[in-house]
């Protein structure tokens, strides 16, 4: 298993979402890392990295649901506009970038693809990248879903790329993650 040592790098996108950024749980700090979160897609697509998109995805029963029962704000349901990709962030990624539709906070199809990643590369050749929404939700989820499965897999966090539902759960779910070994960036 690559005896070459080779290193693949990859950029997941956690639901860059209409409803997310200026829908109907978007905020003023969604809609500010847009551009940034435009930039490291390029910076990606120049440098050949792999690019993971999630969706969080929901039928129109969601208020029925734990989740709906809990945050009773309908949002992402399949195929309307909230749950499309904001514009600018659809228009940034390339042809080939992978969209993993997500029921719940992390995604398990997510685990699933990096396994074959690691399957193939070896978990310390495997370096990840994860920007996005929400930093207190989704994010983290999925940040902790990865580093339980993968421990030893390079993980990382653009916070600049990244939003939360409030400024003070944006920077709890950086310390969160920081004390997972999740190594933040970004940080102003």
């Amino acid at each position: 298993m690559n005896p070459e040592k080779n290193t693949i790098d990859i950029l997941v996108v956690v639901d860059m979402q209409k409803d997310f950024v200026d829908g109907s749980l978007g905020t003023p700090e969604a809609q500010a890392i847009v551009p940034r979160v435009v930039a490291k897609i390029q910076a990606y697509r120049q440098a050949g990295g792999v690019i993971l998109v999630t969706q969080d995805t929901h039928g129109p029963d969601y208020m029925d649901t734990q989740e709906g029962r809990c945050l009773p704000v309908l949002h992402c349901v399949k195929d309307t506009g909230g749950w499309r990709l904001d514009t600018q962030v659809a228009g940034a990624l390339p042809e080939d970038a992978v969209f993993l539709e997500k029921p719940t906070f992390g995604s398990t199809d997510l685990i699933s693809l990096v396994g074959g990643y690691v399957e193939k590369y070896g978990q310390e050749n495997v370096r990840i990248e994860l920007i996005g929404l929400c930093t207190d939700i989704c994010v983290v989820s999925n940040a902790l879903c990865l580093k339980a499965f993968y421990p030893e897999l390079p993980l990382s966090l653009d916070a600049s790329c990244c939003a939360g539902v409030t400024p003070a759960s944006h920077e709890a779910a950086l310390v969160t993650m920081g004390m997972c070994q999740v190594q933040i960036t970004g940080r102003e």
